[in-house]
This record gives C-alpha cells, sequence and structure tokens, in this order.
C-alpha cells in the first residue's frame, strides 16, 4: 500500500475521503480512442433499430410511453435558475449555460438504467423468439404483448445483481414480458425499490454485503440453471449500447432546440459513476455523435471512487475501494460500488477527460437547492455531476491542456446527467429533504 501511494499520491485524498479532483492526462481524439472500445457506431446504430422495433410493443404493454410511441427517452432542460443560486452559495461563476439531462425521469423504470437495463432484456427476448421461429424483423413485434409469448418466455428466466435501479428496469421489463426473474440486491439497495419489484412479481433476494457480492452470488446461481441468463452488469457490451444510443438521441434533442455543439460551442457532461456501464455507454454514444467537442466527466462518491481509483492506477478491476481502506458507504446508493468494470475502464480511459469526487452531504445539499430552485426531485446518487461545471470554470490548467479559451467557455454547455429519482416514493424524498435541511 505504502509503495501504491508514493506512486499515485491522490491516493492519499481519496484514503481520506477528500473531494478530489483528477484531470486524464491520457485522453486522446475520438479517432485513436475509438480502437480501444472494439465497439462501433455501425453497433450503436444497430442498438437504435432494435429499440425501434420493441418501440410498437413498448408503447402497447406500458401505455405511459405511448405519447412517445414506444420511444424510451428523457426530456433536456436549462436549469438556469439553478445555476445562479449555485453560483451564489459557492461565490464563483459557471461559465456557459447549464442544462439538465432528466433521465430520472425516464419511463418504465425512473432512471439511467432504462436505457441499457430494458435493451438488455428485449434483446435477449428477440434472440429467444427468432431462435425459436416465433418472430422476425420484419414483423409488428406487438405480438409480444399476448399470452402465448408470456407462456413462451415464461420457460425462461433472467437474472442480475444490482443496488436497486438496475434491477428495477430489469425486474420490470422481464416480468411484463413473462419470464422467470430474480433480482439479487445489494444491503444498500432501498427498500421501496424491493418492494416495487416484488409488486411485478419479481423475485427479490438480498443480500447484507455490497454490489460485488450480490453480483457474484448471482452469477453463481444463474449457472445452476440452462436456461438462465445472467446480465452481467460489470462486462456486458449489450448493456453498454443500450446506454450508447442516448447521445444520437441527446444530438437530436440539441437540434430542435437549437443548441449548437462545435469546437468554438463546447459540451461538458457530467455523468454519476457506480460501476461505469451506464456513464460509460452514454459517453461512448455522446464521443460517437459530437466527436472530440464534448467533454465527459465522471463523478462518484467520496466513499466509493471505484473507476477513478481503477484508471489513474492503471489496475482497473484488479482494485477496490476496500483494498485501500475506503468502506463504499454512501447515501448515493445507485454508486454503491467497490469495483469499477474492468471493460468499461479500459474502453473509455482514453476518451474521459476526468473524475471528480463529492461527499453526502454535498449531494443532499445540492438535492435541496434543485427542488428548490427548479422543482426537481431526484435521489442523492443523481446529484453527482452537478458540481462538475464549477470544478471546470475553476479549472484554468484543464482548460487550457484542453485550448478551452474564455471565448470558448463562454459559449459552452454544461449538462448535468441526473439518472435517477423519478420513480421515489414521496415519503422518501420527504427524507432526503430534511436531512438536507439538517446538512
Amino acid at each position: 500500500m505504502k509503495d501504491l501511494i508514493s506512486r499515485y499520491p491522490l491516493l492519499q485524498q481519496l484514503i481520506t475521503l477528500q473531494e478530489t479532483t483528477w484531470f486524464n492526462p491520457n485522453t486522446c481524439p475520438l479517432e485513436q480512442a475509438l480502437p480501444y472500445v472494439g465497439l462501433s457506431e455501425t453497433d450503436v446504430n444497430d442498438a437504435s433499430q432494435r429499440l425501434l422495433r420493441f418501440a410498437p410493443y413498448l408503447a402497447q404493454a406500458f401505455p405511459e410511453t405511448a405519447a412517445s410511441h414506444g420511444i424510451i427517452e428523457s426530456p433536456v432542460r436549462a436549469v438556469t435558475q439553478f445555476k445562479q443560486e449555485l453560483e451564489q452559495r459557492e461565490q464563483q461563476a459557471i461559465l456557459g449555460k447549464m442544462m439538465i439531462k432528466l433521465d430520472s425521469h425516464l419511463p418504465i423504470s425512473g432512471s439511467i438504467k432504462a436505457r441499457g437495463g430494458i435493451y438488455e432484456v428485449l434483446t435477449h427476448a428477440e434472440k429467444l423468439a427468432i431462435e425459436h421461429n416465433k418472430l422476425s424483423v420484419d414483423e409488428n413485434y406487438t405480438k409480444l404483448n399476448s399470452d402465448e409469448f408470456r407462456q413462451f418466455f415464461s420457460q425462461f428466466s433472467i437474472a442480475v445483481g444490482s443496488t436497486g435501479n438496475l434491477g428495477l428496469s430489469i425486474g420490470i421489463m422481464s416480468a411484463k414480458l413473462g419470464f422467470k426473474v430474480t433480482v439479487h440486491m445489494s444491503a444498500d439497495a432501498r427498500e421501496w425499490k424491493k418492494s416495487k419489484l416484488r409488486e411485478h412479481g419479481v423475485h427479490v433476494v438480498e443480500y447484507q454485503s455490497d454490489y460485488g457480492v450480490a453480483v457474484e452470488h448471482g452469477r453463481l446461481e444463474a449457472e445452476k440453471d440452462p436456461n438462465c441468463f445472467f446480465i452481467d452488469d460489470e462486462n456486458s457490451q449489450t448493456l453498454f449500447l443500450g446506454y450508447s444510443v442516448a447521445g444520437q438521441r441527446l444530438k437530436q434533442q440539441f437540434d430542435q432546440q437549437g443548441i449548437v455543439v462545435d469546437e468554438q460551442h463546447p459540451l461538458f457532461v457530467y455523468l454519476p459513476c457506480g460501476v461505469g456501464g451506464g456513464p460509460g455507454g452514454v459517453a461512448f454514444g455522446l464521443k460517437l455523435a459530437f466527436g472530440d467537442n464534448v467533454h465527459c466527466l465522471f463523478a462518484e462518491p467520496t466513499h466509493s471512487p471505484c473507476m477513478l481509483l481503477g484508471v489513474h492506477t492503471g489496475l482497473h478491476d484488479e482494485i477496490s475501494v476496500q483494498d485501500i481502506g475506503i468502506d463504499n458507504l454512501t447515501a448515493a446508493d445507485g454508486l454503491a460500488v467497490g469495483r469499477a468494470s474492468g471493460f468499461v475502464g479500459r474502453a473509455m480511459e482514453r476518451m474521459l477527460d476526468g473524475f471528480y469526487t463529492v461527499s453526502d452531504s454535498t449531494l443532499y445539499n445540492q438535492l435541496q437547492l434543485l427542488n428548490l430552485s427548479e422543482g426537481i426531485a431526484l435521489e442523492p446518487s443523481a446529484l453527482a455531476g452537478i458540481k462538475g461545471p464549477l470544478i471546470v470554470s475553476n479549472s484554468e490548467s484543464y482548460q487550457q491542456t484542453h485550448q478551452l479559451t474564455a471565448d470558448k467557455m463562454n459559449n459552452a454547455t454544461h449538462l448535468i446527467w441526473a439518472t435517477g429519482g423519478g420513480m421515489v416514493p414521496e415519503t422518501e424524498m420527504k427524507q432526503y429533504l430534511q436531512l438536507s435541511i439538517k446538512d
């Protein structure tokens, strides 16, 4: 450990739970970074087309998606009042405009996991149906919303390990199709999430340990059943691609709103990070959509900085926060992950501009401020991105490294990716707000 800290002095800040920022010196242009991912724009386009094929089914099976014709998407909006109040509270200017992407309010499961989790279940369902000659890609997929198909899928099982939100998206979607589904939930998962899953007929297995243990037990249990498909949040390229479609979608939304992203109008995106699949996939999609004009940064709790730790040391999934004495206990339950995805870390490390950590008290304070100023209610983990615009606006060295002149910064768009909270019960949200006030 002494040797590791001597080589990476930044670890001392992590160990003492200080809010820490690390700008990645290994970021390189997209064309140089792309080969390390092992996926391409063709793969993302394929994922987008699959979601379009399933859209008629989703519109019918989930009435809340009917207005969007079965497309699971969230709004993006300006948060001008919040920006002003945040600047006043922090006594610091944020250069450019500030917006929020409300994946917190995605239909069906109310979090960013509605992108990757639902997509992977649909991909598996499509594969099974085609293999058994029950479906072709040219048909209307509303036929899946039938007793015949629910009976067919009931022969098969799906399992996943989760801190909560991924379990919700996979559990709700799998149960709707007719699969038998088991969600292995870590100790930090919220009780209301477990209850909601059980309401949908999902088998929930609870653990008194963290995310890594829940995933490992889930994987071992699934291996015993040849008809069980285990969704691996740590390594799944399918999940990753489901998230990546967000890049194309955001570009369309920006075009509709007249928001320009180019060399003179850079885009900064701040993504809360747990194991890394969600933010990694979104960041990949954003880089394909906007090229080197988008700058992505990952945000983690001070008690769970697994991706920063893995990328900074180059050890990726070979090191956990517990290895350096951090407890992985945080109010940001969706980000309470001790060991990062080795796939995402290695694939994306050259595309990410930086990483930073935030304390639970910072999350609660920002939760309250956003709620009061904009009327937006999020769960704590979804607030992790908010400190990013302050960090970027205040770092002259970072701006100089990326040739971000004063004019460019004043033309910038800062996008906070809000990852969860749309389904939080009112009583739970009141408790979050009370903790903010108490803090």
